[in-house]
């Protein structure tokens, strides 16, 4: 017997692995690149970089807020996934719940203060804003999430429609006609 629901035990590991590959990569980031860059491969190079905002650095100083929001996401997200039985939305909130989780953490621990924490980002392709593994998670998880109800809410329109087909060709099946015209024929 297990201490998690069921939906939680298909999306939890995922969200794990994302919390952990963040924080190891953060923790390689401020160890490695605190005194560089390391340049990649085209614009691509890990850049030290801290977030004290919300997504494209909006939303300067407002980490508290941001962090109070993540977290009612992160709960509205997990008390959605229970009625789906989609295993893309489990990966989906997975990724999700563990981007959000790994920034979070950030905010609540890095400096300057409890909830004030900075969010340490590093991927840097220098013409789009410097982001980390959470991140990553975040947006991936949101474009699968999208298309996993895009395509439920399509697939329930084609049975609704092959329903009311299967409706419409039954009313007239097997019936006779008993009106006085076809009698006197």
């Amino acid at each position: 017997m297990s201490l998690l629901p069921s939906s939680a035990r298909r999306w939890a590991p995922i969200a794990l692995a994302v919390v952990v590959l963040d924080q190891l990569t953060k923790w390689w980031a401020l160890n490695t690149l605190d005194d560089r860059d390391i340049d990649l491969f085209w614009t691509l190079r890990f850049n030290l970089s801290f977030n004290n905002g919300m997504a494209f650095s909006q939303g300067e100083g407002l980490g508290p807020v941001i962090g109070v929001l993540a977290l009612v996401v992160i709960v509205a997200l997990v008390l959605s996934v229970r009625r789906e039985d989609n295993a893309l939305a489990d990966v989906a909130v997975g990724l999700i719940v563990g981007g959000a989780i790994g920034n979070v953490i950030d905010r609540l621990f890095r400096d300057p203060a409890w909830m004030r924490g900075a969010v340490v980002d590093f991927i840097d392709f220098q013409w789009f804003p410097i982001f980390n593994v959470a991140d990553m998670g975040i947006t991936i998880g949101g474009i699968l999430l999208i298309a996993v109800s895009w395509w439920s809410a399509r697939q329930a329109e084609q049975a609704e429609q092959a329903e009311q087909a299967d409706g419409v060709a039954g009313d007239g099946a097997g019936e006779t006609n008993d009106s006085p015209e076809s009698k006197d024929a």
